[in-house]
């Protein structure tokens, strides 16, 4: 089976310790950790600061499956839950997929840390995941809510811990392995 994971920085694997952009280690990060309990291909497509795309993007067409999580850094740009969710949904139909094939994922809901100060942005968070899911009903794709995953974040308010990737990736393979 063949996994295209399509998201931001923490797809990456983003260290936020790091100064420029560093990663954790490959058997800290939920994509490799995610590979190794299935023994699937995993393609890592996760890029650091990435908004939901508002082109179609070349993914891979042998894709098996393709978890899609983003949201946070529009969120973070200025962008409403329901102007993010129209972004998500023009993508997410932009895909040459059937729906059964993509997996959304609602991110973890932000929290009080050194970029995130405003306590209306961790509320916008929290609501992602209703819309989210409401959107996935709408297109008939599979839904996860990584907000009921205990996913720890890092000093930022933002970016997995290695256990919250660790978390992360427990929870997916559960999801994905039903």
């Amino acid at each position: 089976m063949k996994v295209v994971c399509f998201g931001d920085s923490n797809t990456y694997g983003y260290d936020p310790r790091s100064w420029l952009g560093g990663r954790y280690p490959a058997e800290s990060r939920w994509v490799d950790l995610l590979a190794q309990k299935t023994g699937w291909e995993v393609v890592n497509l996760g890029e650091n600061g990435r908004c939901i795309p508002l082109r179609p993007m070349p993914l891979p067409a042998d894709a098996d499956l393709v978890i899609v999580m983003l949201g946070t850094n529009d969120l973070l740009q200025g962008c409403t839950p329901e102007k993010t969710t129209d972004r998500m949904k023009r993508f997410l139909q932009s895909l040459p997929l059937t729906p059964e094939r993509v997996l959304l994922i609602a991110p973890p809901p932000m929290a009080p840390g050194e970029w995130v100060t405003d306590s209306s942005l961790i509320e916008s968070s929290h609501l992602l995941a209703k819309y989210y899911r409401e959107l996935a009903g709408q297109l008939g794709v599979q839904f996860a809510d990584a907000g009921d995953w205990h996913v720890m974040l890092a000093y930022d308010g933002v970016h997995f811990t290695e256990l919250g990737h660790r978390a992360f990736a427990e929870n997916l393979t559960q999801e994905v392995c039903r």
